[in-house]
């Protein structure tokens, strides 16, 4: 098991990278990435597939949100998807390739794998395998994680040597209901993590205080959290977290 670089644990973490759309800064863009990176900050990124297979630096799974088209990521091809604008700015959707290459290792980059199962379940495997190919060489400080057990799981076999962890939450709030109540019950306690090789977990900041977070931790487990909106959030979070995962506001350095 691969622990987590230590700059992991000591840089803020930008959430979907520096983001700030009145400032011509959208989600995942390269222009947040660079903000990020000039204030020395962590980057965040999220990886969703493309119809040729490909690894997409892009959160939704439709496009209408962030992008000046319509319809699921999935039905584009990744030259397709280079061409379609992001909203609030005159960038095209990248792909993790060019964002790699515009990170190169000057500060580390955590990349969430988004669930392509659709339940958490185990139809997965293209995209680990994209990012795997992509990620494969990386100098720098680089760990991927996702919500879904399986996907952790296949990096460990596509990625061995680049460190994993496992996204997790109370999966209480509405945005989980379409995960059936057992899912969403086994995933709260957290049960895989020994099994997918994790070393790590950025857990759901409203359920930060939950015994199963407690009890990885007392194992020495790197728990990171995600999103912290506020200097208090972070005051708050920081009692447990490691470190956090940040938007919203400029997180300061642990030091200051």
């Amino acid at each position: 098991m691969n622990r987590l670089d230590p700059q992991f644990l000591t840089v803020p973490l930008t959430h979907r990278a520096l983001h700030d759309v009145s400032k011509g800064r959208p989600e995942n863009s390269r222009a947040a990435i660079n903000a990020a990176i000039d204030a020395g900050y962590g980057v965040e990124i999220d990886v969703q597939l493309s119809s040729d297979d490909k690894a997409i630096v892009f959160h939704d799974y439709d496009l209408a949100r962030l992008a000046e088209a319509k319809g699921p990521i999935r039905q584009r091809t990744s030259d397709e998807l280079g061409k379609i604008r992001l909203r609030g700015n005159d960038e095209s959707i990248p792909g993790l390739p060019e964002i790699l290459s515009l990170v190169s290792g000057r500060v580390p980059l955590l990349i969430e794998i988004k669930d392509q199962d659709g339940a958490m379940g185990p139809n997965v495997g293209l995209l680990e395998q994209a990012v795997a190919r992509d990620i494969a060489g990386y100098k720098g400080a680089l760990a991927v994680m996702s919500f879904n057990p399986y996907s952790v799981k296949l990096m460990g076999k596509y990625a061995p040597d680049v460190t994993r962890g496992i996204v997790t939450s109370d999966f209480r709030s509405k945005s989980w209901l379409y995960l059936p109540k057992e899912t969403r019950k086994r995933l709260r306690k957290i049960p895989d993590f020994d099994d997918i090789g994790a070393s790590f977990i950025s857990h759901g900041i409203a359920d930060l205080t939950s015994k199963h977070v407690a009890k990885l931790k007392s194992r020495g487990v790197d728990v990171l959290c995600w999103t912290v909106k506020s200097e208090q959030q972070e005051k708050e979070a920081r009692k447990v977290a490691d470190n956090i995962t940040f938007e919203q506001y400029l997180a300061k350095f642990p030091d200051q």
